[in-house]
């Protein structure tokens, strides 16, 4: 018997729901939650393409817990906790195998992180994920674009670039087991949900570096009105990285792939300079790498500076779709 749409969401996309907040996750035009007092709901949607967001051959295990990742990172740049989540999949055709690989992945990603899978849709076409992701937080805990002051520093969580050059590998063919990290970095992201929600605590203002960090950090500036000097020197790399560019680019950092090419999400965020200690701490709570790599300015520019205090141009702005 052949399949449709409905046949699909009832064998692959129907999972159990764990959570009091939903009344109401299927079989009705809408799915109906309840938020509690004293809390916001925050809603977040990313579509990823094959080609574009990932490599056509990447594995459905792989694309379904990206998928899912890159909606969490956006949620926990604000400090969100993640409740419920739809998906909108495009398929060229039904492939039972893909499908069951990619179904198994989503269940396992959304029971680690308590999240109901209330709706969404099924077509026919090239492939594409579209997920909105929604998240609940205290209504007087968030975290946001436009509270950076000057003089507060300017924090990454983990390490940059090493996506981008993860992408590279793939394109390329290059076999080198040394450079895996960074194709499991572009594969499989690491969203830093549970450490948002407790930055709350520390911090106003945060982003996820998804477009890279120029691109990124340039929306906090814009919508704090200020500027910022960072410090190439500071930028955290990963070991993988550092070995690519050391053996792969004439032992030279391309900071403008590192900081351009996107798809790190991690967390960019500002604190006052007296929270320094606290935001230390917290990260080795979390058992996470955290760098300050600047300053939050009163001018409106973004400046580089390298390690003998020379200004660098950085000639890309980040990754644009069109």
């Amino acid at each position: 018997m052949s399949k449709n749409e409905f046949d699909i969401i009832e064998k692959y996309f129907t999972f159990p729901v764990n959570r009091n907040d939903v009344v109401l996750a299927g079989g009705d035009d809408c799915a109906m939650v309840t938020v509690a007092e004293g809390e916001l709901l925050l809603v977040t949607t990313d579509t990823l393409v094959s080609g574009i967001h990932f490599p056509e051959k990447t594995s459905p295990q792989d694309i379904a817990y990206k998928s899912v990742m890159v909606n969490l990172s956006d949620l926990a740049a604000m400090g969100a906790r993640p409740a419920w989540l739809t998906l909108a999949i495009t398929m060229p055709d039904i492939d039972e195998q893909w499908l069951a690989s990619f179904s198994g992945e989503l269940s396992s990603v959304l029971s680690q992180f308590n999240i109901a899978l209330i709706g969404g849709d099924t077509t026919k076409g090239p492939l594409s994920i579209t997920i909105q992701a929604m998240g609940l937080c205290d209504s007087d805990k968030t975290l946001r674009r436009d509270t950076a002051r000057p003089g507060d520093k300017i924090f990454v969580t983990g390490s940059l670039g090493a996506a981008a050059v993860g992408l590279l590998v793939v394109q390329n063919g290059i076999e080198d087991k040394v450079l895996q990290p960074c194709v499991d970095d572009l594969n499989r992201p690491r969203a830093r949900v549970e450490f948002g929600q407790a930055l709350t605590e520390y911090s106003s203002c945060a982003i996820d570096v998804s477009d890279g960090l120029i691109a990124d950090l340039g929306h906090i500036l814009k919508a704090s009105d200020r500027g910022a000097i960072i410090k190439l020197s500071e930028i955290p790399l990963s070991s993988a990285t550092a070995y690519y560019y050391k053996h792969y680019n004439d032992q030279l950092i391309d900071w403008d792939m590192v900081l351009t090419r996107g798809d790190d999400y991690e967390l960019c965020f500002t604190a006052s300079a007296d929270r320094v200690p606290e935001i230390y701490k917290l990260a080795e709570k979390h058992k996470l790498e955290v760098s300050c790599i600047g300053e939050i300015s009163e001018s409106n520019e973004l400046v580089c500076l390298d390690g003998d205090g020379n200004t660098v141009d950085i000639s890309a702005t980040g990754f644009r779709h069109f």
